[in-house]
C-alpha cells in the first residue's frame, strides 16, 4: 500500500467499534464510509485510533486507546507479544480464534469461490495451543531491536539471537523465552547466546554481511529425538569447533548436531552443504507406525500432532475402498502418500524440489512400501498427457500445494483427467477457492473442514472433498 500524507488532524479518529478480523489477522472497523483495518484490535473491542496509512476507501490504524475491551480479549502470555512478528492472536481466547478462522474460510469460499458452505464441518482446534511447532529458526545480527524497556542497555549490548521484526529484515528480537517450541529449545538458544557472548564471538551484520554465526535451526519430533544446526558465515575452523563441542557438551541429548557455512546473501540453506559434528544427520517422526526420516532440508508439517490430523481427515475423506490409483501432487517428502499408500492400490507423488522426492522415496523403503512412485519436476510440466496414458489415469488426486494454489494449467489437467474424488488441502482459503471456481466445471465440493494448525495466528488449513459431477 503506498503512503498518502494524512493531515495530524485527521489522524486520530474516536470510538471505533471492531466488528471483524482481516485475513490478515487485524481487527475491522468503520468510521463514516472509511474501512479500517486496526492493529492488535479484535472483535467486540471500542478504540480510539490514529491512522497510520490511507486509501481512498480504507485505511490502517494503530490503537491510541482502548476504551471497552472485546469479551473475548484476555492477558498475552508472552512477554514479546505485540513486538515479535509471531502469535499475534495471543490477546484472543482461543475459542474465539476457532470461531473466526472457521468464518475466514466460509468466506473465502463463498465470496471468491462461490461455493456452498452451509454443509461445512467443524474446524479441528489445536490440542495444545503452545508449544506445538517442531521447527525454529532464529537468527544472530549485532543490531538488537531496542524496546524501551531495553534503551538503558543499548550502549552496553546490541547483539541479538531471536526472531526478525516485522518490517525489519536488519533488526532481530533479542527473545528470552518462545512459548512455540517445548524445551529444551529455549535453552539451547539461551545458552549458546551465553556462550557466544562470552566468547566474544561475533554476530551476523545483515547488512554488511559480515560476522560470524548466522542463524540457528532447531527441530524436535514425537519420537523424542532432537535435531541442532548452527549456521555460520564468516567464522574460522576455531571458532566453528569450540561452538558446536559447547553444544555437544552442554546437550548430550541432541541426536542430530549439525553445522552449516552459508555466505550468500540469503538464509535458505537448500543448497548448502551439511556438516555432521556429532550423531547422525537425520531424525525420525512417527506417525502411525510408520517412520519418516527428517534432514536438515527435509520439509515436515511443523505441527507433528496436527499433521497426523490433518492426514486423517484427508484420508477419511477419500474414503478409499483399497484398489485406488491415487496422485498426490504437491506430495513433498511423500508424507501423505506413504501414510495413505497401506489403504490403495498405488500412489503416485509428484513434487518440484528434487531433495524432497529423494526423501519420500526414502521415506517408502524405511517402511517397506512398495506402492509408490516419486516424479520430481514443475507440476505443470510434469502433469502431462503423456505422464497420464504411462502411470494410468488416478481415482483419487490428493493436492496440497503452497499458499499460492495451483497453477492454472495444472487446475485444467484436473479438469481433463477426471479423477472420481479430489482432495484438496489448502493453507490458504482464498487460492483454494479460486481453484474451486474453476474445478466446479465439472466437480461439486461435498465435504469441507478447516483444521487449526497455528493456534495464536490467523492461519488456518482446509480440507475440501470434490467429487466428479454425473
Amino acid at each position: 500500500m503506498s503512503r498518502r500524507r494524512i493531515p495530524p488532524e485527521k489522524r486520530l479518529i474516536q470510538d471505533i467499534i471492531i466488528t471483524d478480523i482481516a485475513e490478515e489477522g487485524k481487527g475491522v472497523g468503520k468510521a463514516e464510509d472509511l474501512v479500517l483495518f486496526v492493529d492488535k484490535a479484535i472483535p467486540g473491542d471500542v478504540v480510539d485510533v490514529e491512522l497510520t496509512r490511507k486509501k481512498k476507501n480504507f485505511a490502517e490504524a494503530r490503537i491510541v486507546q482502548l476504551k471497552t475491551d472485546s469479551p473475548h480479549r484476555i492477558k498475552p502470555f508472552c512477554d514479546h507479544f505485540g513486538v515479535c512478528g509471531g502469535c499475534k492472536w495471543q490477546h484472543m481466547e482461543y475459542p474465539a480464534q476457532l470461531t473466526y478462522k472457521q468464518n475466514s474460510v466460509a468466506n473465502a469460499l463463498s465470496r471468491l469461490g462461490k461455493v456452498n458452505t452451509s454443509h461445512m464441518e467443524a474446524i479441528l482446534p489445536a490440542p495444545e495451543t503452545a508449544y506445538y511447532r517442531n521447527k525454529l529458526e532464529y537468527t544472530f545480527s549485532n543490531k538488537r531491536w531496542l524496546t524501551q524497556v531495553d534503551d538503558e542497555q543499548a550502549a552496553t549490548e546490541m547483539n541479538a539471537l531471536g526472531f526478525h521484526v516485522p518490517g525489519r529484515f536488519d533488526k532481530i528480537l533479542d527473545v528470552d523465552h518462545c512459548y512455540l517450541q517445548q524445551d529444551p529449545s529455549n535453552a539451547i538458544r539461551n545458552q549458546l547466546r551465553a556462550f557466544a557472548l562470552a566468547e566474544q564471538i561475533s554476530f551476523y551484520d545483515l547488512r554488511q554481511h559480515e560476522g560470524a554465526l548466522r542463524n540457528l535451526i532447531i527441530r524436535t519430533a514425537s519420537t523424542g529425538e532432537l535435531m541442532v544446526i548452527v549456521v555460520f558465515a564468516y567464522a574460522d575452523a576455531e571458532t566453528v569447533q569450540k561452538t558446536m563441542a559447547f553444544l555437544q557438551e552442554e546437550f548430550p541429548q541432541v541426536t542430530s548436531l549439525l553445522y552449516i557455512l552459508n555466505q550468500k546473501k540469503n538464509d535458505t540453506i537448500f543448497d548448502q552443504d551439511i556438516h555432521l559434528f556429532a550423531g547422525r544427520d537425520h531424525i525420525f517422526e512417527e506417525m502411525e507406525g510408520l517412520r519418516f526420516k527428517i534432514g536438515a532440508k527435509s520439509f515436515y508439517q511443523t505441527n507433528s500432532q496436527q499433521a497426523y490430523a490433518l492426514y486423517q481427515i484427508t484420508r477419511d475423506f477419500a474414503a478409499f475402498e483399497g484398489n485406488e490409483r491415487v496422485y498426490d501432487l504437491y506430495t513433498g517428502a511423500g508424507t501423505i502418500a506413504n501414510f495413505i499408500a497401506g489403504h490403495v492400490q498405488e500412489v503416485i507423488g509428484v513434487e518440484y524440489v528434487p531433495t524432497a522426492i529423494e526423501d519420500a522415496k526414502i521415506n517408502s523403503a524405511i517402511n517397506g512400501i512398495a506402492n509408490t512412485k516419486f516424479f520430481a519436476g514443475d507440476m505443470k510440466d510434469v502433469l502431462t498427457p503423456d505422464f497420464i496414458a504411462e502411470h494410468g489415469k488416478p481415482d483419487v488426486v490428493i493436492t496440497d500445494p503452497p499458499r499460492a494454489g495451483m497453477h492454472a494449467d495444472v487446475v485444467a489437467r484436473l479438469l481433463e483427467m477426471e479423477a472420481g474424488k479430489i482432495v484438496y488441502v489448502s493453507c490458504n482459503a482464498a487460492t483454494q477457492a479460486r481453484d474451486l471456481a474453476l474445478l466446479q466445471e465439472k466437480y461439486e465440493v461435498m465435504r469441507i473442514r478447516p483444521v487449526d494448525m497455528f493456534p495464536q495466528t490467523q492461519h488456518v488449513e482446509n480440507v475440501v472433498l470434490l467429487t466428479l459431477k454425473g
